[in-house]
């Protein structure tokens, strides 16, 4: 395992727990907003926030201003933004509600809000996670410990809903995530994959499901599409766990990370990987191959924020001494992260802009 560049991250404490943290649309080179899920542990309150990223001058350092802020009914589960007008923002809670917020994208404040609740059928107990449609409509996909599977979507009349599928809790979700307009992976137990097409209803139509985390029952907590290959992800779970999911072969993962490598010793992490993306910042060292995995980023339980390649060392980006829960890559600029901290910190740190990282 390798350092990355020797990156100044800048910490901003807060007094919540922080969930989720994800990038928002950027209205102008100086205008940045980020959203985040907080949580207060003294009064059980949980609200989404949106911030405004200030002072990026080089020579001085940057500042979280929060702009706006909307009160959940229960703790934030789940957090997608949409990054096209309008500004949205899909949350899910541990009381199975979806809402969906919409918020001024210059000023950052929060001009409505629309939601389907448990009561209605949704979902029964925590949606695990959602995932919203970049183009398409803009559905949210909605997936739960209940094993149900559901399609939102925002219009004229409201927020509807309908239903994909119902395991009955035969299944449990974890993750989910679009990978067309018709097409959608999700993950749960045993590190079990489904592929789901709504031109073929009535179940997934292609899974994998097995099990390397030695002996314990493994769980898929975050899954990324390939950028331009929607028949590729990316899945990270239990025990360090990430590997390469392709649909033309089903059954034969490739391993970044966890205990399926060949070499487990020279795996960066041990514990939960809470999060994966595709790290474009980062160039492949083998850019000429069609089968090359991409780069991927991950956080984890024991304080990695970590980039891996297929064949290549893991480059360490940020340690810390407690849980990164939560990352997002800024897709308007790759080089900008930002990270939720167990020790109820907001982390960005910026890589440069000039030279991507080439393994």
């Amino acid at each position: 395992m390798s350092g990355g560049a020797d990156l100044q991250p800048h910490r901003f404490p807060k007094s919540k727990a922080i969930d989720a943290v994800r990038w928002l649309p950027q209205p102008s080179a100086f205008h940045r907003l980020v959203a985040a899920a907080v949580h207060d542990v003294d009064s059980e309150a949980s609200s989404l926030e949106i911030h405004a990223l200030t002072s990026q001058n080089p020579k001085r350092d940057p500042d979280l201003r929060l702009r706006s802020s909307w009160t959940s009914p229960s703790r934030i589960t789940s957090l997608k933004a949409s990054h096209q007008a309008p500004l949205l923002v899909a949350a899910s809670t541990a009381s199975g509600s979806l809402h969906f917020v919409l918020a001024d994208p210059v000023e950052g404040t929060v001009d409505s809000e629309l939601s389907v609740e448990a009561e209605d059928g949704f979902h029964r107990g925590p949606i695990s996670a959602v995932d919203l449609q970049i183009t398409g409509g803009g559905e949210c996909v909605s997936v739960g410990e209940d094993g149900r599977v559901n399609l939102a979507s925002v219009g004229e009349s409201g927020v509807g809903y309908r239903r994909v599928f119902d395991s009955k809790g035969l299944v449990s979700y974890a993750s989910v995530r679009w990978g067309s307009p018709a097409e959608f992976v999700t993950g749960g137990l045993g590190f079990g994959i489904h592929w789901w097409d709504q031109r073929r209803p009535g179940g997934s139509v292609t899974q994998f499901k097995s099990n390397w985390a030695r002996g314990a029952a493994g769980i898929v907590h975050s899954i990324d599409i390939h950028p331009s290959r929607k028949h590729v992800c990316v899945v990270g779970g239990s025990c360090g766990t990430v590997f390469s999911w392709d649909l033309r072969w089903p059954q034969q993962p490739v391993f970044l990370s966890g205990s399926g490598l060949s070499e487990p010793a020279n795996s960066p992490s041990e514990s939960e990987v809470w999060e994966v993306h595709y790290d474009s910042h980062i160039l492949s060292s083998n850019t000429a191959s069609t089968t090359k995995i991409l780069p991927v980023m991950m956080c984890s339980e024991d304080g990695i924020l970590t980039s891996l390649e297929q064949g290549g060392e893991s480059t360490v980006v940020l340690a810390e001494p407690c849980a990164i829960n939560t990352f997002d890559i800024d897709p308007q600029n790759p080089s900008d992260v930002i990270c939720g901290l167990e020790w109820e910190s907001i982390a960005i740190l910026t890589r440069p802009r000039d030279s991507p990282v080439m393994y």
